[in-house]
Formats: structure tokens, sequence, C-alpha cells
């Protein structure tokens, strides 16, 4: 955040990866979304957008890149933002991402640092979008099971309306919940924000289809998360292992994450429905410490 005056800050965040999908246009359209979340996390309204792409021409036709740069194009616009421009590179792996920019009051911004004991813990995204995209790569699922259109509907869309509901009711603490999973974001937020919190996995929610997957032991990106994450972890005894599990998956353009007035919560959750964001759920509560832990409880 660069502040420009007393009640005005810009807000600027970058973010690319491989693509996660076969439709170079939904690739597009996850990215970007991918990379405003950052900026819906703290409250900040987008105004700008530059692409970033790596291309390996020698291997893909420039109709592919035309369809990713469309998919990408049609979120940001959506978003009520435009692309400026960007920069490409030839490369052997396909990358494709955005440097974004909003404006926020920064007298209402929030960070990961303001949550209070005693407040209730908010999540807007279902998890499972890590597992469901290693099961793809891996040849479990198909790209037009409904169960996977499902997932890639959620991580195409912005968390725009989201970010509004939030506003409106003057959180102050958030993140959005990405590569690190749900417990290493939560733990970032109670760390810098000096409190603990009680989560309920039996409270997360979750794609029906990541839910299945979870019943594995991890790998990759969620077993490295767990392995970050769990010594800051308190797991009661009784809890499923799937649920757990969902908790450490490696999301992309996952949901936001906050902390909100508990006498608040219940209706909050129900604007967040009544405005489409069916899968919002209170999962937990934060305590007053010690800093930095995560209880897991029924």
């Amino acid at each position: 955040m660069y502040r420009l005056g007393p009640d005005l800050a810009i807000v600027q965040s970058v973010d690319f990866f491989t693509p996660i999908v076969d439709d170079p246009r939904t690739f597009g359209a996850i990215a970007a979304s991918n990379a405003l979340s950052d900026l819906y996390a703290m409250g900040a309204e987008p105004l700008t957008a530059l692409a970033i792409v790596c291309f390996p021409s020698s291997v893909l036709g420039a109709e592919v890149l035309v369809e990713i740069l469309q998919g990408g194009a049609e979120v940001v616009h959506a978003a009520g933002a435009v692309i400026l421009g960007g920069h490409s590179v030839m490369d052997p792996e396909l990358k494709y991402g955005l440097a974004v920019t909003g404006r926020v009051d920064p007298k209402k911004m929030r960070t990961n640092q303001g949550a209070c004991p005693g407040e209730a813990v908010i999540l807007t995204k279902p998890l499972g979008t890590g597992l469901v995209a290693n099961a793809l790569k891996a040849g479990q699922l198909k790209e037009d099971d409904p169960r996977v259109q499902e997932v890639v509907a959620s991580m195409a869309a912005l968390n725009k309306i989201a970010s509004e509901v939030l506003a409106r009711h003057a959180c102050r603490c958030a993140t959005d919940v990405t590569g690190f999973g749900l417990l290493g974001h939560a733990r970032a937020l109670a760390q810098a924000s000096g409190v603990g919190l009680r989560l309920r996995p039996g409270a997360f929610p979750h794609f029906p289809v990541a839910r299945e997957l979870a019943e594995v032991p991890l790998a990759g990106g969620a077993a490295d998360n767990r392995d970050a994450a769990a010594p800051s972890v308190d797991r009661a005894e009784g809890l499923a292992d799937a649920d757990v599990r969902l908790g450490y998956d490696a999301q992309t353009s996952g949901g936001l994450l906050a902390t909100v007035a508990a006498d608040a919560a219940e209706a909050i959750v129900a604007e967040l429905h009544a405005a489409g964001i069916t899968a919002a759920a209170v999962i937990g509560e934060v305590t007053d410490g010690p800093p930095g832990r995560i209880a897991l409880s029924s």
C-alpha cells in the first residue's frame, strides 16, 4: 500500500502461474481473478492491470495466447478495471497473470493485523481447488466433469461481492486464501494480529469431490503446507482426517478469510448467501492466544 493522501492510497500486487485447466480462456479468467483477490482482501477497488505472459510460441499458436488474454480481460472488465498493457517473453513453459493496482481509503483498508479476541471467523469460498487440480493433471478427473466445472467456476469468480459485503459491515481484518492453504493463511493472520484462532474443520466449506480426494494422505504443495503450519496447529481428537487435510490444501483463487464482530457474523453470512456467495460460512472464532496458534476443534 502506498498512501497518496489522508483519504487515498493505492494497493499493488502481482501474481501469475502455469495453467491448471486446458481451456486457454478459462485459464486466463482464473489467473486474473486470482491476481485481483489481493486487492479485494484489502478492501481496495481495482483500477488497472498489466498482463504478464511467458509463452512457448514454438509449441502453441497465437490463437491460444489471444484466448488467454481475452479470458483475463473479461474478468478485469467485470471488476470495473482496465488492462493498460503488459509484457511477454518467450518461455518453454506457459505462464500468465497480472500486476494489479487499486485504490482504498487507508482508514477503511483491511489488513491481516486487525483480528480481535471474540470475533467470528468467516470463509467465503469452498476449499479443495488444489486437490482437484492435481487430480486433473493425474487424469483422475476430466475437465468436462460437472463436479470439476463447479470448482473451475469458483476459481474464475471474483471476490468482488464478498469484499463489498465485508466493507458494509466495517470488517477491518481479512486475507485471501491461496497457495499456503487455509491454515497457512490463518496462521499468518493470527501471528500478525497477535491472537489465536479456534477453527472447526467440520465447518470448512468445501467441494464434495475435493472431500473425496482428501481421504488419502497429502502430497505436493499441500504436504508442504502441512509441514510448515502444523507446528502451530493443535488438533483435538476425533476430527476427520479429510476435513483437516482440506485446511492444508493449496488454493488457487480461493475465498476471503475474514474476522467480524461475533454478533454480526450470521447476518453477514446471510447477506453473502443472498448475494450468491452460497458457500460462505462461519468456521471459528478469534481467541486471546497464544499468538499465532490455531486450535482445531469439533
